[in-house]
């Protein structure tokens, strides 16, 4: 009892938003206080972090393609659950670590709410749960990302009517109907930015005899992607490595044949949705012809994707006011509703 008091004293509560991309980490009282990418630089063979375990985050990324042999910077999660138990471990524990860097080593084990993919099985479940406790969780709590994404969109979860969330992030793509604070009908697919971007990789291979690297394949999708035509085309210089001259060079590339590209990761979105409408409730169907879906995550960005969504399925599609921190957002405030935190106590709580 004493012992549960003095780590509410010294600890901060925190919401994590676990992504294959960023990770984003809202801190109980303050809103979101880091957002970071979800990479970590070790030494090959050993699973050592760098830097006394702070070769992580945005430090760690500055070294992708870029690393001497023996070192190496990875993604420890792959579409959305974890690939790599202990680097997972390290990436939380440093994040725990930066929330709590003012305050005494050892006294803090915060409560932690983690977002997860709802399509994960339990082991999947359990290897979050434990790479959270290791780092020095006090108690452990999953929340699905569809119902995080909606609830940080502002979205009304709690009442009994439908509320449809499509939430594209990094690895995972998550689409839910949600009514009572509870996932109706959903569907978790593992296509989602990093698609996108595979996608871009391919057509300049295909298409211009040019490799480029995942870093310049998001740059294009973000400069000059598209889902629905444009109002006035554009053009992007590229550069990248000839594979038939084994020499850089520089290409000029179009929007038109971008958004082609783009084209199949975003049907297989589309379709997707499509799935979740054919599988949802007609009462519910009911209330989506006035509200609609709301997209969140970083793929809620590409230009016209609101616009495809709303061609194919003849409902109204928004993008939530700043959609990539809307997962984020939705476990911090789980994490300050007393109503959301017993329903997450009723069903996916663990202790540390």
């Amino acid at each position: 009892m004493i012992q549960n008091l003095i780590y509410k004293f010294f600890s901060t509560d925190m919401g994590i938003d676990l992504g294959t991309a960023n990770t984003l980490v809202y801190v109980k009282g303050k809103g979101i206080v880091l957002n970071e990418p979800s990479v970590v630089a070790v030494i090959k063979g050993t699973n050592k972090v760098l830097n006394n375990g702070n070769a992580v985050g945005i430090e760690a990324k500055k070294m992708l393609g870029l690393t001497p042999p023996n070192i190496e910077a990875i993604r420890p999660l792959k579409d959305g659950v974890i690939a790599d138990f202990d680097t997972s471990r390290a990436l939380i524990s440093y994040f725990i670590r930066k929330v709590h860097s003012n305050r005494v080593r050892g006294l803090y084990r915060p409560q932690v709410v983690i977002a997860v993919p709802s399509g994960i099985n339990e082991v999947e479940k359990r290897a979050v749960v434990n790479s959270a406790e290791r780092a020095g969780a006090r108690k452990v709590f999953l929340i699905e990302e569809p119902k995080a994404a909606g609830i940080g969109a502002g979205l009304p979860v709690e009442e009994a009517r439908g509320s449809m969330v499509v939430d594209i992030g990094g690895g995972t793509t998550e689409v839910a109907v949600l009514s009572l604070a509870g996932i109706v009908s959903a569907e978790s697919v593992g296509i989602a930015g990093d698609e996108m971007d595979e996608a871009i990789i391919k057509f300049m291979r295909d298409a211009h005899n040019l490799q480029i690297g995942f870093r310049t394949a998001e740059q294009i999708k973000m400069k000059i992607g598209s889902a629905w035509p444009l109002e006035k085309e554009m053009t992007l210089d590229v550069r990248g490595y000839d594979l038939t001259e084994s020499l850089p060079r520089k290409v000029t590339i179009h929007s038109e044949n971008v958004r082609e590209a783009l084209s199949v990761p975003v049907n297989s979105i589309i379709n997707t949705i499509r799935r979740v409408l054919e599988a949802t409730p007609p009462e519910l169907s009911g209330d989506l012809v006035d509200s609609g879906m709301t997209l969140a995550g970083g793929g809620a960005l590409l230009r016209g994707l609101n616009k495809a969504i709303a061609e194919s399925t003849r409902l109204p599609v928004r993008t939530a006011d700043d959609p990539l921190t809307c997962v984020a957002r939705g476990t911090g405030i789980t994490l300050e509703n007393p109503f959301l935190m017993a329903v997450l106590e009723e069903g996916v709580g663990h202790d540390g």
